[in-house]
């Protein structure tokens, strides 16, 4: 049997060499000095011969080699043979993908609107890749996945928190899907156990609509965010449609703003039918914007859009002067202009088509796969009617929408023809 004592006056000769202990364990001596422990054993009628690690300081202590003899013979009763699991550890460990690898890859293939794709990659870039870049994907775990999303909400940004929870869940999903065998770290991980938030079901009255308005010409802010932010409510566009706009979408002859399809979230192209107070809103903000393609260029950069924060702030600059002041007007934000918008079309007696169309939605159904109509001049008309009852709800008027569409706004078809 090997002592420590006998292992550390091991020397190196001209030849290597070995040095037996106990069930068949030995050491090999290199003669460079190197103390290996191996295990030499028969297989299926073969010789196989197992390296179970070096002796030495960062190695095996003696004991330690003893006891991973026992789990090497272990696996030679089960059946298995320890030599060629060791090499196929050691290709897994060689092929196994980097969690930025793969991240990548799913950022750049998988199926979302573009908007969607920038988000997550800003989102990705600031707030996960720095910090598992070099890690496997095996090694991440729920713990370090909710250890990290905490450390975001305690900064304030339980928002965001959630997205990198999301994030990499699709991330190892994409993963598994492709043939990763590897378990999902986000699975252990619920989202309210990391932030939780009010239903999203906020939409405001026409009273409220007159109280924002009238405190969206008091806030400090820029006058072009001040437009910015009523023509959202005119025209019913995520915050990021209109945020990116460019001068070459828009189209005064027709009265129309043509978004493309990279742009949309549901990835599809989408006209808007500017009313004559949308219309007015884009002359002001092109007189403002110069040279800029954008229609809400940044203030530092005309060839960049706006600050992506710029609404937001301006939402809770109101809300925060309508508390200060006493006014009925709880918080909203950005997206409650276009639920408002919506619900109030609806509370009208607009037809639902219509209103789903201005709002970009599809519907699912096997009657949405058929119904492709655009609804033009009906959508015009609508336009005009809601963009004319909030300029009467910001005078503290009351307003009566005409919901039907003139016969001679409609087109006609002929059969004859």
């Amino acid at each position: 049997m090997l002592t420590d004592v006998a292992l550390k006056n091991l020397r190196p000769q001209s030849k290597p060499y070995k040095s037996t202990d106990r069930d068949g364990l030995y050491v090999h001596v290199s003669p460079g000095g190197a103390i290996s422990f191996r295990y030499d054993y028969r297989f299926n009628g073969r010789r196989e011969t197992l390296t179970l690690g070096r002796y030495g300081r960062g190695g095996l202590s003696l004991a330690q080699a003893r006891e991973r003899l026992f789990e090497i013979k272990r696996t030679i009763a089960a059946g298995a043979s320890p030599a060629i699991e060791k090499q196929r550890a050691k290709r897994r460990l060689k092929e196994a993908s980097s969690f930025e690898h793969v991240a990548n890859r799913w950022m750049d293939t998988a199926p979302m609107a573009d908007s969607t794709r920038n988000m997550r990659r800003s989102i990705f870039n600031r707030e996960v890749l720095p910090h598992w870049r070099n890690r496997l994907l095996s090694e991440i775990t729920p713990d370090d996945l909710r250890a990290h999303c905490k450390s975001i909400v305690e900064r304030g940004a339980p928002a965001t928190a959630i997205h990198v929870r999301d994030i990499v869940k699709q991330i190892y999903a994409w993963a598994i899907l492709h043939g990763e065998k590897i378990d999902n770290p986000a699975d252990g991980v619920g989202p309210a156990s990391i932030a939780t938030f009010r239903p999203r079901d906020r939409n405001l009255s026409p009273a409220e609509v007159r109280i924002m308005l009238g405190l969206l010409g008091e806030v400090a802010t820029l006058p072009t965010i001040r437009l910015g932010l009523k023509f959202i409510l005119l025209s019913m566009v995520r915050k990021s449609e209109l945020q990116d706009a460019t001068w070459d979408e828009v189209d005064f002859a027709n009265a129309v703003w043509s978004i493309p399809k990279a742009r949309m979230k549901r990835s599809r192209p989408h006209n808007v039918y500017l009313s004559t107070q949308m219309l007015d809103i884009l002359i002001a903000l092109k007189t403002c914007a110069g040279n800029s393609r954008y229609l809400l260029p940044s203030r530092y950069d005309a060839d960049a859009p706006m600050s992506r924060a710029t609404f937001n702030r301006v939402t809770s600059a109101i809300a925060e002067r309508a508390s200060s002041q006493g006014l009925p007007l709880e918080p909203f934000t950005v997206h409650d202009l276009r639920r408002t918008a919506s619900t109030l079309l609806h509370e009208m007696g607009f037809n639902s088509d219509w209103i789903e169309k201005g709002l970009a939605h599809e519907e699912r159904s096997s009657r949405g796969v058929y119904n492709k109509a655009e609804f033009e001049a009906q959508r015009r008309h609508m336009a005009q009617q809601w963009s004319d009852a909030v300029d009467a709800w910001e005078a503290g008027k009351s307003f009566t929408p005409v919901v039907t569409v003139q016969e001679t706004s409609a087109p006609r078809f002929d059969p004859r023809v």
